[in-house]
This record gives C-alpha cells, structure tokens and sequence, in this order.
C-alpha cells in the first residue's frame, strides 16, 4: 500500500476535514437564508399588490404540525453525519457564515 501523506504531515487531515465541512456546510446556510428571505419578501409584496392571498397563522400552525414532524424524522440521521462538535467545524462554520 502507498501512502500519499508522510506520517509527519497525517495529523492534518483529522483538522482540516471539519474546518472545510464547516466552512461548506455554513455558506449552504448563508445562501439558503438569503433564498428563503427574498422568497418571504416576494410573498408579501405579492399579496400587498393583490396576486394572491398569504394564509392565515392558524393554517400556517396546521401545516407546520403535518410538515415538521416528518421533515425532522428525515434529517435526524442526518444531523449525526456533521461534526458539529470540532471546534474547527465550528470555526468553519463561523467563517461561512460570515464570509460566505
């Protein structure tokens, strides 16, 4: 077997692979926000010109109840792929979602 990486330079990788995790995972974060905010935006403005009707609180409340908890039954898994307790991923993370 060949190895690509000297065993002085090996302790690297364990710290740099969560900071570039956190760093991808914290612009995702940025842009998706940014997206849901502009579509929030266009939403209103819609229904301020008359295009269409924004739903009552009490049928937002009753799709929240159907949608959340399958939405969160599916990323539960997920949630333990990241390594969000690595301080580098949460340096990475930051850094995204500052810079990102």
């Amino acid at each position: 077997m060949v190895n690509f990486i000297p065993p002085e330079y090996a302790w690297i990788i364990p710290v740099i692979a969560p900071f570039i995790i956190g760093l991808i995972v914290g612009v995702i974060i940025k842009k998706a926000l940014k997206l849901v905010i502009a579509l929030i935006i266009l939403l209103i403005f819609l229904a301020i010109i008359g295009y269409m009707q924004l739903p009552s609180l009490e049928e937002i409340a009753k799709a929240a109840l159907v949608y959340l908890p399958k939405i969160w039954s599916e990323a539960s898994p997920l949630i333990n792929i990241l390594p969000y307790s690595s301080l580098t991923f949460l340096l990475g993370l930051a850094l995204g979602l500052w810079k990102g």
